[in-house]
């Protein structure tokens, strides 16, 4: 008998118990609906942190001071990076694109009538915004001449223009900060909020002369730290090297002796935190595909009762030449075809609740971006593993149909 054939008379089979066979498929539907879900949720998850990191810059190695030691316990930081420190692992660091010293502060900005506390007030040098991959929404940034000379300029974010100018256009207005009047020069373009929900367009950068100086009071060359872009992610570590060994000799520490800052690798964080959803995902896809067993072992029980009922049928089939293999084929393409339904189903299931989930959560999540990721290979694997369902407990109901005795399966009533 052909194989065709054979699909014809075991989709007209299942034609008529059609209640029979949307019941038992029913496991299957639960089983890769909840694979799909939790597998595209956790892809979402996990593109949402490489998102994060990627925001943060491109290819950044960030140095901060180290921590002074005092028979062996840990007494604070210490003041141990400059400026010229930045200008030099900008400049002798070939694997190094481009590097920003950063001086923190805070302070009420006011323009007008209006207030606002920015959550961030940073003084960087010209080439910040190369290394955080932050792009400009409208104005310009300052310039080398700008921070030699601690001019009063500015650049803020989204948040500021939303905050103090609501329609004005900023570029060109004066604010005040600390009483200081400060020149706005360009707008950041916007960011969102960061893994934590914290907005990152809450932000004013200034030279960081013009902090340290103005704002800040101090004559010092120190910084509060050194965010750094290396060339590519292949040279991440021939750079964080780099960095060590020059910070090392301009700073005079032996070899072997403990060093008076840190260098920090942004992508270690972010290969982490991967490896953490990836194994959460699998977790998960685990756990959802024990409903693909039930879903199984629902379908073998279903074809063993159809066996049985149908012990009549099968034996007149055998009567009229049908081979038992023909009829061990008719009950497994039957139970693969429930199998794939089932898994065409829940995909299309698993899909739709992904997306609904993703889009739920960043409505209820003031400032979320959660990515909408749908894995392909994920569904193609669901119905592989749907099919492999059907033909793994399909084929015992099957075998037991084709070993039937023709004439005790004529006289079975």
């Amino acid at each position: 008998m052909g194989f065709w054939l054979t699909v014809k008379i075991a989709v007209r089979a299942l034609k008529k118990n059609r209640m029979r066979a949307s019941l038992t498929v029913l496991g299957v539907v639960i089983g890769i609906a909840s694979v799909t879900t939790m597998v595209s949720v956790g892809q979402s998850a996990g593109e949402l942190i490489q998102n994060e990191f990627r925001a943060l810059g491109t290819n950044v190695i960030v140095v901060v001071p180290g921590a002074r030691r005092r028979r062996g316990i840990r007494q604070g930081v210490m003041n141990t990076l400059t400026a010229k420190d930045s200008d030099a692992i900008a400049v002798e660091c070939d694997s190094v694109l481009a590097s920003s010293p950063i001086v923190g502060t805070a302070g009420q900005v006011i323009y007008g009538n209006t207030n606002w506390n920015p959550k961030e007030m940073f003084g960087v040098g010209a080439d910040y915004l190369l290394v955080r991959n932050w792009p400009l929404s409208r104005g310009g940034f300052f310039t080398d001449r700008d921070i030699a000379s601690a001019s009063k300029v500015c650049v803020i974010g989204r948040t500021l223009v939303a905050k103090l100018f609501q329609t004005t256009n900023p570029i060109g207005q004066t604010i005040r900060i600390r009483n200081i009047p400060f020149r706005v020069i360009g707008v950041l373009e916007a960011k969102g909020a960061n893994l934590v929900g914290e907005d990152q367009d809450d932000i004013v950068l200034m030279p960081y002369t013009t902090v340290r100086k103005r704002l800040n009071g101090s004559n010092f060359d120190d910084v509060h730290a050194i965010v750094v872009s290396a060339r590519s992610m292949a040279k991440m570590k021939q750079a964080e090297t780099d960095i060590r060994n020059l910070l090392a000799d301009r700073h005079r520490i032996p070899p072997g002796s403990p060093l008076d800052f840190r260098v920090q690798n942004t992508t270690e964080i972010a290969n982490v935190l991967g490896i953490i959803t990836g194994t959460m995902t699998a977790m998960l896809a685990a756990i959802a595909g024990i409903s693909l067993i039930v879903g199984g072992v629902g379908i073998m029980n279903i074809m063993l009762v159809s066996v049985t009922e149908r012990t009549r049928e099968i034996g007149i089939r055998m009567a009229v030449g049908a081979r038992g293999r023909d009829i061990l084929w008719q009950f497994l393409v039957e139970a693969v075809i429930l199998s794939c339904a089932g898994g065409l189903v829940g995909l299309a299931l698993g899909i739709g609740a992904s997306v609904g989930i993703t889009t739920a959560i960043n409505r209820i999540s003031s400032g979320s971006d959660w990515p909408i990721v749908i894995s392909v290979p994920a569904a193609a694997i669901a119905i592989l593993f749907s099919a492999a369902v059907g033909v793994g407990f399909g084929f015992f109901p099957a075998l037991r149909a084709s070993r039937l005795d023709p004439i005790v399966a004529l006289r079975y009533e």
